[in-house]
């Protein structure tokens, strides 16, 4: 990673050299109330809910099942996966995360992993979802981050991104409750995604009456079977 500062999308971001640390301890501290408060399944969710229902769809469709939630946290959207006829798996940071979801879905694979070295092999599923896992990536690292993603599918493997959306032209840092994270413009990330051999098919944008003032986008997009 380099020292000087970075632009992306017209901003400027600092040099980030140990993001990662700091948000697998600061998750670390929070599992058990993360789980706690989070853990719904996304009963209360519907819009997201309902993306997660159509990528699971999709995913069936392709003939390859196989699904990897990175980000999985305490695991509640790998169990959704699974009841949803996918062959899902949960990949994290936060040791502590993977130890809840491990009690929590004892009949479900998890384990602990960084979304830029997923331990998958190349072109072996069928779908990703990266459900606000993302959002503490920094800007200038994202697309090493995407392409990673495009690596583990197979051609027409679909990848499911939930973030906060912003109006501005470029992603702007924010005080997230647990690391400092980043919103993103739809449409700068969608150009991010086909860059990474990803366009973008559908996407959802929705206010979630959230206090923090951003909206919930989520895109879905598909592995260039060309690729």
């Amino acid at each position: 990673m380099g020292r000087g500062a970075a632009a992306v999308g017209g901003a400027t971001f600092p040099p980030v050299s140990d993001h990662r640390e700091r948000t697998r301890a600061a998750y670390d501290e929070v599992a058990e109330l993360y789980a706690s408060m989070f853990g719904d399944r996304l009963e209360t969710q519907p819009f997201a809910r309902n993306m997660i229902n159509t990528f699971a769809e999709l995913v069936r469709g392709t003939g390859n099942p196989r699904v990897a939630d990175v980000g999985c946290g305490p695991g509640h959207l790998t169990a959704m996966l699974h009841e949803l006829g996918v062959d899902a798996f949960g990949l994290d940071l936060s040791p502590a995360m993977v130890g809840y979801a491990r009690r929590a879905h004892p009949a479900l694979c998890f384990s602990e992993a960084r979304m830029e070295a997923l331990p998958v092999g190349d072109g072996a599923l069928g779908g990703v979802l990266a459900h606000y896992s993302m959002i503490h990536t920094p800007p200038r690292e994202l697309p090493a981050l995407l392409a990673e993603q495009a690596r583990v599918l197979a051609p027409g493997g679909l990848l499911l991104v939930s973030f906060f959306a912003t109006e501005a032209p470029g992603p702007v840092r924010f005080d997230h409750r647990v690391a400092p994270a980043y919103s993103w413009p739809p449409d700068r990330l969608a150009e991010l995604l086909a860059g990474a051999g990803l366009p973008v098919f559908a996407r959802l944008l929705h206010d979630p009456a959230s206090e923090r003032g951003f909206l919930d986008a989520h895109l879905l997009a598909r592995l260039d079977e060309a690729r």
